[in-house]
């Protein structure tokens, strides 16, 4: 879409990214590529999206076997389902901060849009990942998955080439 094309175009314009080597003796020439909220300027877009991709997939998993260890009404597999729910709380948890802390408030600026439109273009795809990583945390309904993973799908041209 347009809007999404607009922020891929705008991000790496306004992203220099630089790298950071391990700064201790003895470290590995290693690279990190990080994020924070000072802000420091160090984004890595198509890693966000790999793990947004990678906590739904948690995500779905999670209610998988929440599923099938409900039937099974030992005390062993109340312990394995509430282990499981835990886990699903934790990786929509990851989704909603990754979207509102990193995209919404530290990529997603006005200015970066030629038209208000594509802006709240652009916001309606941030959100929609939002409302979709909330309702996986209510159920444990595979259909509650395949609508975020459709949104973070449709959110992804946005951070990648």
């Amino acid at each position: 879409s347009a809007s999404a094309q607009m922020l891929r175009s705008a991000l790496r314009l306004s992203s220099k990214a630089p790298q950071l080597a391990l700064g201790f003796p003895g470290a590995p020439a290693a690279l990190i590529r990080g994020h924070c909220q000072v802000p420091c300027g160090i984004f890595d877009d198509p890693v966000r999206v790999t793990l947004l991709k990678e906590d739904a997939a948690t995500v779905r998993k999670a209610m998988v076997q929440i599923n099938e260890l409900s039937a099974a009404g030992t005390a062993l597999a109340l312990n394995q389902s509430t282990r499981w729910v835990l886990a699903k709380e934790d990786a929509a948890g990851n989704i909603i901060t990754i979207v509102s802390e990193y995209m919404l408030c530290q990529r997603v600026k006005k200015e970066l849009f030629e038209k208000n439109e594509e802006y709240l273009e652009a916001l309606a795809a941030h959100h929609g990942v939002l409302a979709a990583a909330v309702k996986t945390k209510q159920v444990v309904d595979a259909a509650a998955c395949d609508a975020l993973d459709h949104a973070i799908t449709h959110l992804a041209p946005m951070y990648t080439k």
